[in-house]
């Protein structure tokens, strides 16, 4: 068999395995996603005032807070109240034994009645020689003598009374009541404990004052005065709350250089004593782009939006995020103005498919 007669069996054969081979590959591969038409709600990017903000960690404490202590020394008796308990103002909180103040009580009444008797004893001789002496029955020397011991023995009576009613109010120290409406955050004695005149003893704090506090560099504590409105972000409930400073601590921190501010925080909010919070101060602005922080997801580690085209086309594109505040995060490249983000994207969405736009304004 010559060239000629072999040549045409070659080009059959291997049209045969080219085909076949298309066969193959058109089975095996995996079909090219269908293009969707997803209602989407888009924004349009503009240019505008962007806030530059510095965050600081705070925490929130109790505005009103008071360590209950003793003003006497006693072995205390009981203890009312616990850890987390809410207390009503002039609620019986815990009992000194006042079995020494008893003993002083006591002493004082008896003090009392010998010098009311001393007293009305020098007052009989003082109106008796008083007589005696206007009569010039007897000495100015001895009337001297008697006259000093009747004003001795009133000044005695003034003072035992005095004792009797500081030996009674002791006896009211001996039982502790909270000076406020309010939470028991921290209970630092038993029953059975020595309480000793301002050692504490109990720690109440009332829940409907709170206040953030936290510590700026100087140059942030530069652009603050009193009503600056500052943004405060909780991580649990995430939530954000607009404060104002309500205190500036002009001396810094010797060690960390730093100034203690504090922030008032409008009542009824999810906030509690000891909750960490972050603090947002606004220290200027500049111009750039903003979009929903919603906006925003990662695909293959890649942080970006969707975008839609003239066509209503979406498209993922990878942005480069700045800093967030009040529910906006900073865009400084990957997005240019008068682009349409969405702005929820469903997790499904995929680059080609079709959106049916609502227009939800400008960013």
């Amino acid at each position: 068999m010559n060239y000629r007669q072999t040549l045409p069996l070659i080009l059959i054969l291997t049209g045969g395995l080219l085909l076949s081979g298309c066969d193959k590959k058109t089975a095996g591969e995996t079909p090219e996603p269908v293009a969707r038409n997803v209602k989407l709600q888009v924004m349009t990017a503009r240019p505008g005032r962007m806030a530059i903000t510095v965050s600081t960690p705070g925490s929130v404490v109790a505005e009103q807070q008071a360590q209950i202590a003793s003003r006497i020394m006693g072995f205390i008796r009981k203890i009312n109240v616990h850890i987390g308990q809410h207390v009503s103002a002039g609620q019986q909180l815990l009992t000194i034994d006042p079995a020494d103040i008893q003993g002083q009580v006591d002493l004082s009444q008896a003090n009392v009645a010998q010098a009311e008797a001393a007293f009305a004893d020098a007052r009989n001789d003082y109106q008796r020689f008083g007589e005696l002496y206007r009569e010039q029955a007897i000495p100015k020397a001895q009337w001297d003598k008697v006259r000093l011991q009747y004003e001795l023995a009133r000044q005695q009576e003034v003072a035992a009374k005095v004792g009797q009613v500081t030996a009674g109010a002791q006896m009211r120290y001996a039982t502790l009541k909270a000076p406020f409406a309010g939470i028991v955050t921290q209970k630092l004695a038993y029953a059975g404990d020595l309480a000793a005149p301002g050692k504490p003893l109990l720690i109440l704090e009332n829940p409907e004052k709170l206040e953030v506090q936290t510590q700026v560099s100087p140059d942030v504590y530069a652009h603050l005065q009193l009503g600056t409105p500052v943004g405060l972000h909780i991580d649990h409930p995430d939530s954000w709350i607009t404060g104002t400073v309500s205190r500036l601590v002009a001396a810094s921190d010797p060690v960390t250089h730093t100034y203690p501010v504090k922030i008032a925080v409008p009542s009824g909010q999810p906030l509690q004593s000891g909750m960490y919070v972050q603090v947002i101060f606004t220290v200027g602005h500049n111009a750039g782009l903003q979009v929903p922080a919603g906006a925003l997801l990662e695909r293959a580690g890649i942080t970006g939006v969707f975008v839609v085209d003239n066509r209503d086309i979406v498209h993922y594109r990878m942005v480069r995020r700045g800093d967030s505040a009040n529910g906006l995060t900073e865009i400084l490249a990957g997005l240019n103005p008068g682009e349409r983000v969405v702005v929820s994207p469903p997790a499904d969405l995929q680059s080609g498919d079709k959106a049916i736009v609502t227009e939800a304004g400008n960013v």
